[in-house]
């Protein structure tokens, strides 16, 4: 997990200074921001009771494989992610963080052992202080 953390200390650093320039980008949007950011966080610190804290029984992740409903199918994303993503040599660029009223948007790419991640893409809906829809659309190649 201390590689995942690394991983995403180094992204929030590069992340905050790629989007600095926005400036005004975030101007009306903190608590969207503050939310996408500890989501962010919690992944990247392998923490899945942190991570699912950002979720409620009625979320639900969209994905191109299909929908996932509810915290235990939401747990159950995240435990295949952190499995991998522990893997040493797994790497994560942060391309993009932009929030525009309750909506946050990131764009990214990562590499693990065992696929290269040529494009990710993450929206959140935030309702209430927490994350009621997100979607999830990945372009990746298998390693293996």
């Amino acid at each position: 997990m201390q590689t995942i953390q690394r991983i995403f200390a180094a992204t929030a650093v590069a992340g905050a200074l790629l989007i600095t320039p926005l400036g005004s980008a975030w101007a009306g949007d903190a608590e969207t921001k503050a939310i996408v950011e500890h989501h962010l966080a919690a992944f990247g610190a392998g923490d899945m009771k942190d991570t699912l804290s950002d979720y409620t029984e009625t979320s639900v992740i969209v994905t191109q494989g299909g929908e996932l409903r509810g915290l235990e199918a939401i747990q159950g994303l995240f435990a295949s992610l952190f499995a991998e993503f522990a893997k040493p040599g797994a790497s994560f660029d942060l391309k993009l963080l932009s929030t525009a009223n309750n909506v946050g948007y990131i764009v990214w790419s990562a590499e693990t052992a065992d696929n290269v991640y040529e494009l990710g893409t993450d929206t959140y809906v935030i309702e209430d202080g927490k994350i009621a829809v997100q979607t999830l659309a990945i372009q990746a190649v298998p390693k293996k």
